[in-house]
């Protein structure tokens, strides 16, 4: 997965440009303009529960073309100019292809911006964080159910040369094994992301001695799970992980309960919703009415599919799950009852 989509010459985030129509793929900042405003305001929110700071960091990390930033931005000038005005804001992006379409897209809105490729990069002060769709891109282990136990799934050549998978030698340490993976049958598969909860401490880290808050957006499950999520995604449609390497965006389902369990490690609350849950509680219907009332029917038919596909049961709204992290006691917007088992 590494290899495939961060290789310097070759791979598919750095010799691409995947988002869009045009593209692979279309996340939900290219969707509508209103997820960006409504994370706009829960960054506000966020940034009061901790006690407006000045000045802190307001960051995304794999911030693709740098939409979200934009309309993140565009809000906050509207609502909370003042907040802006002690921000650094800042885009955690490796990619200097990307960088490059991120300031043409941010360039409108005559806003400093800071460039870091890693979160270690970052200022030591108080961070409010936001990402999405980062972490199904982070690369993951499979493990294969045998008889001699969970055997690291690897990769390979046949007698034709070309990919396929087989069992290593490496086994999964029987303590690592979740209790829904005990009982699964031979040949079941099992997921961990190492690399993940590497980068969820990382950032957990900085909150915990600096301040601040972390979101995040995914497609994935709140609760733990086994099975084969590893996909390739290539001109809006599913294909074989082996047909082209490089060219495609590969990626797997998001462990949330993982990532709340890290966060909570570093001694942060954790709350855990889904994307529809986050966006209605947010205001997404009101607005979408605000939006509306300036639109003829058709553009208020337009509005109202969006919504749907942002935020209804059987589109992004339960297939996308939200995680966000604070420190203990502070009230985090989106989320409804605030305790630290949601």
């Amino acid at each position: 997965m590494a290899t495939c989509l961060f290789d310097p010459q070759h791979g598919y985030y750095t010799t691409r440009e995947p988002f869009g129509q045009s593209g692979d793929f279309v996340t939900a900042p290219e969707i509508s303009q209103m997820f960006g405003e409504l994370v706009g305001v829960w960054a506000y929110s966020t940034w009061t529960a901790v006690g407006a700071p000045q000045p802190f960091t307001l960051v995304e990390i794999g911030p693709g073309r740098g939409t979200l930033m934009k309309d993140m931005l565009r809000t906050l000038k509207q609502i909370a100019p003042d907040m802006l005005q002690t921000a650094d804001v800042a885009l955690v992006e490796i990619s200097p292809r990307l960088r490059d379409v991120q300031r043409q897209t941010l360039a409108p809105l005559q806003i400093p911006v800071t460039w870091y490729e890693t979160i270690a990069d970052l200022p030591a002060q108080t961070l409010i964080l936001v990402g999405n769709e980062l972490f199904d891109t982070v690369p993951i282990h499979q493990f294969v159910k045998s008889r001699q136990g969970w055997r690291e799934r690897m990769i390979t050549l046949d007698e034709t040369n070309s990919f396929q998978f087989a069992a290593g030698l490496g086994q999964l340490d029987a303590a690592l094994v979740p209790p829904a993976a005990e009982h699964a049958a031979e040949g079941a598969v099992l997921e961990t992301a190492p690399a993940r909860t590497a980068v969820m401490q990382e950032i957990a880290d900085h909150i915990v001695r600096h301040g601040g808050a972390g979101l995040f957006f995914d497609y994935g499950y709140l609760t733990p799970g086994i099975g084969d999520t590893l996909q390739a995604l290539r001109r809006h449609a599913f294909d074989d992980v082996f047909a082209a390497p490089g060219e495609a965006d590969l990626t797997a389902h998001v462990d949330f309960a993982a990532l709340a369990a890290t966060a909570r490690a570093c001694g942060l609350a954790a709350h855990l919703t889904t994307q529809g849950s986050f966006l209605l509680e947010m205001g997404l219907l009101e607005r979408a009415g605000q939006l509306g009332a300036a639109r003829d029917a058709e553009g208020r038919e337009k509005i109202s599919e969006t919504v749907e596909r942002l935020a209804a049961p059987g589109q992004m709204g339960e297939l996308f799950k939200v995680v966000a992290m604070a420190p203990e006691g502070i009230p985090v917007q989106g989320f409804g009852r605030q305790s630290d088992d949601d």
